[in-house]
């Protein structure tokens, strides 16, 4: 199955190999988010994604479904030390922002993310109607 998650901006589908996308910057309100890069692997029981986001700790991360729609957002600030002051800060707060639409095939009801050492990944499993199954062949 080819066409069970994909994004509006860059089509994002699923196939039975890792699949990169790049990251890009898109206009969202007055903000300027950032595209994270996702690996999208599929399996018989459905889809794993994996999100870059490097300094997003889980206080400022979010992931949620609306509608037909998986969506990841998180902020990466620079937090000093109190009393501390930065004398040359190139990124000091990332918005991110991805968004993929889900088929029906998938079980947005069983979607689970965890976050590890800045690596987000969230397990969309395939609705019972399409995972796949054995069916017993009688003798008559």
């Amino acid at each position: 199955m080819t066409t069970a998650v994909h994004t509006p901006a860059a089509e994002t589908t699923a196939t039975s190999g890792p699949a990169r996308s790049t990251a890009q910057a898109t206009r969202r309100r007055d903000d300027f988010a950032i595209q994270p890069l996702v690996d999208v692997i599929e399996d018989a029981q459905g889809l794993t994604l994996y999100a870059d986001l490097p300094g997003v700790p889980r206080e400022r991360l979010q992931v949620r479904v609306d509608g037909d729609q998986l969506i990841i957002e998180g902020d990466m600030q620079l937090d000093l030390p109190e009393g501390l002051r930065a004398g040359h800060v190139e990124v000091s707060r990332q918005h991110y922002r991805r968004a993929f639409k889900l088929s029906k095939e998938l079980d947005a009801e069983g979607i689970s993310a965890e976050l590890t050492q800045g690596v987000l990944r969230v397990r969309v499993p395939k609705a019972a109607h399409a995972q796949p199954r054995k069916i017993d062949v009688k003798l008559s």
